[in-house]
């Protein structure tokens, strides 16, 4: 496969802070997204404050906790960390399945249909290729930037998309969606000068390398994206494209929002992030995808600190992140998360609930 830029090795220190950047980009962007989730984007500054940069986490006393879309993506990398330490990239599809099920039961707050089905599916003993369902949510794009950062080459990197995909849905625009976002988050994580007609001629690549039909509509999205870099905030884009009222769990509409805040910001953490925000709607998945792509580039150094620190959830903190990104960056394998920590995350989880339910009756209130 021809590539627009060399695929280089890092070495230990680079490659942690790109793994890290990606990891915590994305929970940051999740946890102070997932405030304003399914918020009307004219809502979104009238609710909390205006979102600039003196913005700080909603959640819970200034603080933030994490949603499946942070989850999903360490479970991806928990995954890959396996097939690593035991050299065998076959079963990652089995690992991965086997962090959902565990995850499932845990009664987790706000799971997307499709993943849930297909979580029940994979507890009754159906098989990884087989579990998913027709669907075109975001669920495989919240796990698809730290694929394109730790895979090997493109091969494993259609690879480990599609098996990922088919876990949990099995619409082939989830998959091309997924196969655009991994896209994005190998070429932050290798490209320091980030060029829009390059990232669509290295994904165009990638599409013909994994044989992919259909990708007409995504492309004509994805040319808008770039038609308007430069000449439009993310906003505004998200408006002419029809998402006044905020960006739906739909992934052809999540992707090109996601691309868009990403390139018009590429190496600028903070306006990325905020920019997909203050579009409304699935903001933790925006924000998450977008945090994950542009942390990349950033690495934890680019993160504001204040917003890591202001992390705060059990088991998946910032410690926890660090460990696995410094595995993931030596080759080596600790087990992180043992199947003891069930327990405890169960509680963590009706705590979340509560917490997510009580800002639902905060939305409640004015001002509208």
């Amino acid at each position: 496969m021809t590539k627009p830029f060399p695929i280089t090795d890092h070495d230990t220190d680079d490659r942690f802070d790109t793994i890290a950047g990606c990891l915590l980009g994305g929970a940051v962007g999740d946890a102070l997204g997932l405030p304003y989730e399914r918020i009307k984007s004219a809502r979104v500054n009238r609710l909390y404050g205006k979102i600039d940069g003196q913005f700080h986490h909603h959640l819970i006393l200034n603080r933030g906790m994490l949603s499946d879309d942070t989850e999903h993506a360490l479970f991806t990398a928990m995954a890959i960390d396996m097939c690593r330490a035991n050299d065998n990239t076959e079963k990652f599809p089995r690992y991965l399945a086997g962090f959902l099920k565990r995850w499932i039961i845990s009664f987790p707050a706000g799971v997307g249909k499709a993943t849930l089905i297909a979580c029940g599916r994979l507890l009754i003993g159906v098989s990884p290729d087989h579990s998913g369902i027709s669907s075109a949510g975001n669920g495989p794009a919240m796990r698809a930037p730290i694929i394109g950062v730790l895979a090997k080459d493109e091969n494993q990197l259609i690879k480990f998309v599609r098996q990922s995909t088919r876990i949990t849905h099995r619409n082939p625009k989830a998959e091309l969606g997924a196969l655009a976002i991994a896209a994005a988050g190998r070429f932050a994580s290798r490209q320091e000068n980030i060029n829009g007609d390059e990232y669509l001629n290295y994904l165009q690549q990638l599409f013909i390398e994994a044989e992919c039909e259909d990708t007409e509509k995504l492309f004509d999205l994805l040319h808008s994206v770039i038609s308007s870099i430069g000449n439009q905030t993310t906003e505004e884009f998200a408006k002419h494209i029809g998402l006044q009222f905020g960006v739906s769990g739909y992934i052809y509409h999540t992707v090109p929002i996601v691309l868009h805040a990403w390139l018009n910001h590429p190496n600028d953490y903070q306006e990325a992030v905020l920019s997909v925000i203050r579009c409304g709607g699935d903001t933790d998945t925006t924000a998450a995808i977008t945090g994950g792509i542009v942390g990349a580039c950033v690495g934890k150094s680019g993160i504001p600190e204040q917003w890591i620190r202001g992390l705060f959830d059990f088991p998946f903190n910032e410690n926890f992140i660090e460990k696995l990104a410094r595995n993931l960056a030596q080759k080596e394998n600790t087990n992180l998360y043992p199947i003891s920590l069930f327990p405890l995350i169960l509680l963590r989880n009706i705590s979340f609930f509560l917490v997510i339910m009580a800002h639902v009756f905060r939305r409640l209130l004015p001002p509208y």
